[in-house]
């Protein structure tokens, strides 16, 4: 019997590729509900040469997750398609807030953190010095917000952790868990504390890790700090859909599946045009609320927890301006969200990756407050005008854009708010203690990155292999 995937993003497109993979021989379905694979990530060629990201636009090549997807990127046949951007470009050296009616750059050197430089009041070194004499708090979890605060200070707190949050997962810090984004501080902290202790120790306990090989291995000796592809990043999912493709994997556009229904021998699908389909597994990668809504008719409890992890929406604006009109170039700024502004962060894709003579700037807004600041359903041309208002304000750019696209992304990013770890140990110990034939991975779990969600995706069928045996 074969094995269905449910969504066809970033993540299900990994599943689909791990599964036919390791398993060539044995049919899989990956089944998505739109008319397109790929998810959030999209990437719009405007004028034949400029690119308008709709979401995601870098990826990070270090640690283990990164150096997974860049081996799936070697065996995808894709390597010589990618941009790297490497140590010494302005993107990576001047990343800014904007504070207080003006940009401020990050301290991005270890010169720079004996300096005061605003929006902070003093050097930054005087606040990481703080974790030393911090007194340790014993908790299972806490807002992010208020772990730094403690241990560093309400100025890093509130100029740098805040509009970090704000920039990863467009949300609160004073909510989202501080196991989500610094797990391994807040892991220092329980276990020796102090951060400074934890990773003193942690040095000198470190096991020798396995050499780099291919693609990581020259990520690091080029000293790559982000990278994206020639088309943008749409070319990872699109290469993902040719090779699923090639493997013999059925791939079901327009089939969104209304109802999960677990029999005695396998898993029965209802579909919208009611159909159905049966299979031995599902592979779930569609956001935990779809999957809640699915199972909660057999399975009430498990829905009202897959149903607690909420998203938020996020309006995102391309703009593009003749000519190069940035005067400082860099990756772009975020804005704490002390400075109550209608937006959190612009960013500066042609100073990135320049494609023309043009300037071409991404708008974030709403995120955890886009109800607050724009109501349920606004109109596409009040997200335009806002961005350009602030585009005006912040960088002085006050002519019209050649070429402005506007994008509302409803519940696409997950917040993993405080006890978020409790709530998907607890979904994990419902599916193992009723024995379903139900996997879960993607943004709403393990992590919202797209290097996340793939390795997400590898474990989720390296687990259901080692089960299957």
């Amino acid at each position: 019997m074969s094995r269905v995937i449910l969504g066809g993003g970033i993540t299900g497109l990994s599943s689909a590729y791990y599964l036919s993979k390791n398993l060539p021989s044995q049919p899989t379905i990956l089944v998505e509900a739109s008319d397109r694979l790929g998810g959030w990530i999209k990437s719009d060629i405007v004028n034949d040469k400029l690119i308008f990201e709709q979401s995601a636009r870098t990826l990070r090549p270090g640690g283990p997750n990164g150096i997974n997807t860049l081996s799936m990127i070697e065996d995808l046949g894709i390597s010589d398609q990618i941009l790297p951007i490497t140590i010494r470009h302005p993107a990576t050296r001047n990343r800014m807030i904007y504070s207080n009616g003006r940009l401020h750059s990050l301290p991005s050197s270890i010169s720079s953190m004996f300096t005061t430089q605003p929006p902070f009041s003093k050097p930054l070194i005087r606040y990481l010095m703080q974790d030393l004499v911090a007194v340790k708090k014993t908790v299972k979890d806490e807002s992010i917000y208020n772990f730094v605060n403690r241990r560093f200070g309400t100025e890093f707190a509130d100029y740098l952790i805040s509009p970090l949050v704000s920039g990863i997962c467009a949300g609160d810090a004073k909510e989202i868990s501080v196991r989500f984004l610094m797990k391994t501080l807040f892991e220092y902290e329980q276990e020796h504390g102090s951060i400074s202790k934890g990773i003193i120790r942690n040095v000198f306990t470190k096991s020798n890790k396995s050499e780099l090989q291919g693609l990581s291995l020259k990520a690091k000796k080029e000293k790559w700090q982000i990278y994206s592809f020639k088309k943008g990043l749409e070319t990872l999912p699109k290469a993902m859909s040719d090779y699923i493709k090639k493997r013999q994997v059925n791939i079901l556009l327009n089939s969104r599946c209304n109802q999960l229904e677990f029999l005695h021998d396998g898993v029965l699908l209802h579909f919208g045009n009611g159909q159905s389909l049966k299979t031995s597994h599902v592979v779930s990668s569609i956001p935990s609320e779809s999957l809640g809504s699915i199972l909660r008719g057999q399975h009430p409890v498990l829905a009202n927890l897959l149903s607690d992890i909420k998203s938020v929406t996020v309006g995102v604006v391309n703009l593009c301006y003749k000519g190069n009109i940035i005067k400082n170039p860099g990756f772009g700024f975020l804005i704490p969200p002390k400075e109550n502004l209608p937006i959190l962060g612009v960013i500066y894709d042609s100073c990135s990756f320049p494609r023309s003579d043009d300037t071409v700037l991404t708008v974030m807004m709403g995120g955890w407050w886009f109800t607050d600041l724009f109501g349920k359903n606004p109109h596409e041309d009040v997200l335009l005008q806002t961005a350009r208002e602030q585009v005006g304000n912040i960088l002085g750019i006050l002519e019209k854009p050649t070429h402005s696209k506007v994008k509302i992304l409803k519940n696409c990013i997950p917040q993993y708010v405080v006890g978020h770890s409790e709530k998907i140990d607890k979904v994990q110990i419902y599916i193992s203690e009723h024995k379903l034939p139900l996997s879960i991975c993607g943004a709403s779990y393990f992590g919202v990155g797209v290097n996340d969600v793939i390795m997400s995706a590898k474990n989720a069928v390296n687990n259901l292999l080692s089960t299957s045996h």
